[in-house]
């Protein structure tokens, strides 16, 4: 749990048990409820002894995990986890709305408006808005954190692979793949993320994937990345030195999904990438940071027996000697956005057809708001803790982790926390940590 002294400077973070003493004893009171933060009534940081923590952060294109933990001789402890869900692939939906509603006005035959092109420079480092909002909700995040714990410095995920390197036609043997305790390590991260980790013949999962030449090596086929793709053992070896059209003769179509997904472009990475140097930049301005590949982290955590997760795997950027410590669950954190500007509903076309009312709060809740309600009679009678949808009426509706209950009065709510633009949840890792 997250610590502040009676200032709101914050302090080492401590165990829910601890926590739970200091408020029942009345020495803390509850700062925020989401993530829990308490705020100490009788000490300073002046009479503390603070440690520092650090973060261990995974950048990814749908999902980032943040990892805080204490650092001491290469042994870390996890104290507390987070993965962040973006909403860049709404984002990047919309835009594209928008701009085909504004397309079809301008080209219909409509009033003539005079063209504006000479407005539209775009200033040094300019990322689309769905890549922006990626590094401002990563960068919004380290600052809260910042806030609530001791951070001292942070270890970020630079890159995950260099798609230009991989691409480039250089062979796979080369000597950046032959040498040091990350062989291959690169290609296959790239591979893996590229075919959903799953056998592209056959699509199994969970099991120990081969690299393979669509088109064989020793029938001409390339070295090239986008002549590789990932196979079980079983079919790695039924289809041999055989052609990809002999071998899927009698799968038409999968065999046109393989050749087709073996030139797609990996989208999510080249989001990544897009993205690595500004956030790089943004973080470092902000704390001092530490960057790795992701060919080491995938080394870290496999070498310290960890399952696939991004938290894990921000527990595992960078330098480290060993993990002796993880969390048993961790905080979602998905990216809801705050409402909209727009106060209509356009129909297919993108003319207007109705208008939303300019008053987005009610009986003293708005749309997002995290609230408890406790129903005391009836067939919804029970205590529920969600996100808050507001209605006119007063009867409003509360969305929890087993789903939604509509029409509650709103004298029943208790608000706990002011909307943020995030909806909240909890998961538990990937499974409890066994060292060795």
């Amino acid at each position: 749990m997250f610590v502040l002294d009676k200032n709101g400077r914050p302090l080492q973070p401590c165990t829910p048990a601890r926590a739970r003493t200091l408020l029942t004893k009345g020495r803390a009171v509850v700062h925020r409820h989401t993530p829990f933060v308490i705020r100490l009534k009788d000490r300073t940081i002046d009479t503390s002894e603070v440690d520092g923590v650090e973060l261990g952060i995974d950048p990814g294109s749908q999902h980032t995990g943040i990892a805080m933990f204490t650092a001491q001789a290469g042994e870390r402890r996890a104290r507390y986890s987070i993965r962040l869900d973006y909403r860049g692939a709404t984002i990047r939906k919309k835009m594209q709305q928008r701009a085909a509603y504004r397309h079809g006005r301008r080209t219909r035959n409509l009033r003539y408006r005079k063209p504006r092109f000479f407005n539209r420079t775009r200033p040094s480092g300019w990322l689309p808005p769905s890549l922006r909002h990626r590094v401002a909700t990563t960068v919004t995040w380290i600052d809260r954190l910042t806030r609530w714990a001791p951070v001292r410095a942070v270890h970020l995920e630079r890159v995950a692979f260099d798609t230009h390197a991989l691409t480039a036609g250089k062979p796979l043997e080369g000597v950046e793949y032959q040498h040091g305790t990350l062989h291959g390590t690169e290609v296959r991260e790239y591979l893996l993320a590229k075919w959903g980790r799953r056998c592209a013949y056959c699509g199994a999962a969970g099991m120990p994937l081969n690299i393979d030449h669509i088109h064989p090596r020793g029938r001409g086929g390339s070295d090239r990345v986008s002549n590789l793709t990932i196979a079980c053992v079983p079919c790695n070896q039924a289809k041999s030195n055989r052609p990809v059209e002999d071998f899927l003769a009698s799968k038409p179509k999968l065999l046109a999904t393989i050749l087709a997904q073996a030139k797609a472009p990996l989208r999510d990475a080249a989001a990544v990438q897009s993205t690595r140097w500004t956030l790089w930049r943004e973080v470092d301005a902000r704390l001092p940071t530490h960057v790795a590949s992701g060919g080491r982290t995938k080394w870290n955590r496999t070498r310290n027996h960890l399952p696939k997760s991004h938290t894990l795997d921000a527990l595992a950027v960078g330098k480290l000697d060993t993990i002796t410590e993880t969390v048993s669950r961790v905080l979602v954190a998905e990216c809801t956005g705050r409402g909209t500007h727009a106060r209509t509903r356009t129909d297919k076309h993108g003319f207007p057809r109705l208008r939303l009312p300019r008053r987005k709060q009610h009986f003293g809740f708005q749309t997002g708001d995290l609230a408890r309600a406790v129903v005391p009679t009836g067939k919804k009678s029970g205590t529920y803790t969600g996100r808050v949808a507001v209605r006119a009426t007063g009867y409003l509706n509360i969305t929890t982790v087993d789903g939604t209950v509509q029409g509650i009065p709103h004298r029943y709510f208790r608000l706990l926390q002011r909307a943020d633009g995030y909806a909240y949840t909890t998961r538990k890792e990937g499974r409890a940590f066994s060292p060795g």
